[in-house]
């Protein structure tokens, strides 16, 4: 069984929640949805924000200070960040992004928690150009500022162990990437799935989502995502990482809206975006925002928090 909670709220909608009053919350900002399962106690609670799309603006520095008041209010021991921390772009040279990654650093280091961060697409530079040579590693920065030898890695916190991917393929066509794990990355999951302790989850971390219904929401039920809006061999990471029912979540970006699904014991979520429509307000729905992830065995609670 599929199970999906996703949101979409109209303008008629949220007038008519502004007039309620009070019964506005229910049909307003935080969004909260669980899904159950097991329980065993070790209880994990971290805040989880994704594509942050810092770019230079006075309208977008308030707003990332806006950002970073929120968070802080919630006091996190840990941060997942799911990529696009830049609006830079594959087709910009280090030069040109590098006072995009001042602002975001500068964001990063408000938040007063330790940010383990996925790759976005936007987070390459210089991976094809219009006149002059590709960079010869467009993840050099990213890696950099985030500490990181390469991209794709492990983390354990409590009982979880969280995988983060770099599923970003670099194309000559028109799209210039698509979503796509790498035969490395694959063999490499494989180990860490078979390295899992019978009293451990695993958590995968990916910018570019594994599963999602925005496309059948928003385009019909016969939609198929773009190359470059899904990981397109996700079925076989999922087929990896699902053996023995170890992976309880799947913490995805990218699509800039709140969605939450369950598939065979797994709770996949794409979490907004704090630029929302790319700094113009809402996008299908969801505001500017990040999400409470609070994680308990088997169980998953989510709630999805907009900052004005």
């Amino acid at each position: 069984m599929l199970d999906i909670f996703y949101y979409d709220i109209t303008r008629r909608q949220f007038v008519k929640s502004a007039l309620a009053g009070v019964a506005s919350f229910s049909l307003g900002w935080p969004i909260r949805a669980s899904f159950g399962g097991h329980r065993t106690g070790a209880r994990l609670r971290l805040l989880y924000l994704t594509d942050v799309h810092a770019k230079m603006g006075k309208g977008v520095l308030r707003a990332l200070e806006m950002a970073s008041a929120a968070v802080r209010r919630y006091r996190p021991d840990m941060i997942i960040a799911g990529g696009d921390l830049i609006n830079g772009g594959l087709g910009c040279t280090a030069g040109e992004i590098r006072a995009q990654w001042e602002l975001y650093s500068d964001f990063q280091n408000s938040l007063g928690a330790r940010v383990y961060a996925a790759i976005g697409n936007r987070d390459l530079a210089g991976a094809w150009l219009r006149e002059g040579p590709a960079e010869s590693d467009p993840r050099r920065e990213f890696k950099r500022r985030m500490g990181l030898s390469r991209t794709w890695y492990i983390m354990d916190a409590g009982a979880y162990r969280f995988l983060f991917l770099d599923p970003i393929r670099i194309t000559s066509d028109p799209l210039h990437y698509r979503g796509e794990v790498p035969a490395e990355q694959l063999r490499w999951l494989r180990e860490q799935a078979n390295s899992i302790k019978p009293n451990q989850r695993a958590v995968l971390v990916t910018h570019m989502p594994i599963l999602t219904a925005f496309y059948q929401a928003t385009c019909g039920g016969t939609a198929s995502a773009p190359l470059n809006r899904i990981v397109a061999n996700g079925k076989e990471v999922l087929d990896i990482l699902q053996k023995g029912n170890k992976l309880v979540l799947v913490l995805q970006g990218h699509l800039h809206v709140n969605e939450m699904i369950r598939w065979r014991g797994t709770t996949f979520i794409t979490g907004g975006a704090v630029c929302g429509r790319w700094w113009r307000g809402a996008w299908h729905g969801t505001p500017p925002g990040f999400g409470v992830v609070s994680l308990d065995g088997d169980r998953v609670d989510w709630e999805y928090v907009g900052y004005n």
